[in-house]
């Protein structure tokens, strides 16, 4: 039995605009020095799935960049590794007269087919990278296998407020766990559901099959046009075992909430302290952080290589950040190479990579609204 990765690298770009405007949701930098990919490639690779195609759309520069020849992931092979899968290099490409790029799951796995046709492998797992979490994948594969399942999709079972359900995707499910219904951003849910996390198991020759119905029926959703549709008839399945941190970057909002849960140990054990399950990302080696003078740094997480001669309470520091004199850091995320000059003042801001802030400014947000500064934005 031998398992391929499928990774959805944009499916969810307008979600977070703000972040995604010049990268993929997959290089969305997460947590001090990750990438959002790393969490859902780390859980392919410590699964023992050593062939990974990961779906582009559009803005993948940073993303090629991030993943280099997959050597950080051990996954820098001649048979197998990581495969970049950009639009338009199928056999359909000329299916539609309009020739533009996929705009929904299923039509991302139609325009990957020579990938997924020419694949050896007996069965797929295929993600999005909307998600952060530290499953283990290979009980997720057992549990598809020993149930005899055309596809299963991995849910967890939560208790989610209205807010939260009108921005997920809901699983019903009956006593033996087959899909009975899915509902999509739902306004009326409250209480324990069963709340999708994107990621699915289902057999090569199922998904090739899928792809050749969906050309055939103009289908376009795999939620709605394939789930939905054939639930009666075929054996869809979900695995709900999983009980660790998960969260979905539905929004900016999220994505601050999301960050802003790293600095709670507890959350930081779930993702990085499991055993056998670490999660992986690119290596850079810089120089240690300089705390200077007075400088004063309070539950925060501080990246290598940054100068830090102010005040950090509450925030998470990326590579290369410089926070100046009398400068006062709080409730923050501030990215790679991000230039605080003295005397700025910060609450709730989410600054990206390479921006500058100049001597005296205050900037402030709330933690349901985060201040967002874009890249290489000077202030």
């Amino acid at each position: 039995m031998t398992v391929a990765g499928l990774i959805f690298s944009n499916i969810h770009d307008r979600n977070i605009p703000e972040l995604t405007q010049k990268r993929t949701m997959a290089s969305v930098p997460f947590g001090g020095r990750y990438r959002l990919i790393d969490f859902t490639l780390s859980n392919m690779v410590n699964a023992d799935i050593a062939k990974v195609g990961v779906i582009t759309h559009y803005n993948y520069q940073s993303l090629m960049d991030h993943l280099g020849s997959g050597k950080d992931w051990d996954l820098s092979r001649s048979d197998g590794g990581i495969k970049i899968l950009p639009p338009f290099i199928t056999a359909y490409d000329n299916t539609t007269s309009s020739m533009q790029p996929y705009s929904s799951r299923l039509e991302a796995l139609i325009g990957a087919y020579n990938f997924i046709s020419g694949s050896k492998e007996d069965y797929f797992v295929l993600s999005d990278c909307d998600t952060v979490c530290n499953i283990d994948l290979k009980d997720v594969i057992y549990y598809h296998i020993t149930n005899h399942a055309d596809i299963t999709m991995v849910a967890k079972n939560t208790y989610v407020t209205k807010s939260e359900a009108a921005v997920s995707t809901i699983v019903e499910t009956d006593e033996n766990s087959r899909i009975t219904n899915i509902l999509h951003n739902p306004t009326n849910v409250e209480g324990k559901v069963n709340l999708c996390l994107n990621i699915f198991v289902l057999k090569r020759e199922y998904l090739l099959s899928i792809i050749f119905d969906s050309l055939a029926r103009g289908y376009k959703s795999f939620t709605r046009d394939v789930i939905m549709k054939y639930k009666d008839t075929n054996k869809f399945i979900t695995y709900t075992k999983f009980d660790g941190y998960y969260a979905s970057m539905s929004s900016l909002e999220s994505y601050y909430k999301c960050s802003m849960d790293l600095l709670d140990p507890k959350v930081t054990d779930s993702l990085f302290g499991v055993k056998n399950r670490t999660i992986y990302t690119k290596v850079k080696n810089s120089a240690p952080t300089r705390y200077v003078g007075a400088s004063t740094v309070k539950n925060s997480l501080i990246a290598d290589g940054c100068i830090i001669e102010g005040t950090v309470e509450n925030s998470i520091l990326f590579r290369g950040v410089k926070v100046g004199k009398n400068s006062v850091v709080r409730n923050s995320i501030i990215m790679q190479d991000a230039f605080i000059e003295d005397n700025v003042n910060l609450n709730c801001v989410i600054s990206d990579k390479d921006a500058v802030i100049k001597s005296g400014r205050y900037l402030s947000g709330h933690e349901t609204h985060p201040f967002c500064i874009s890249k290489g934005t000077v202030i």
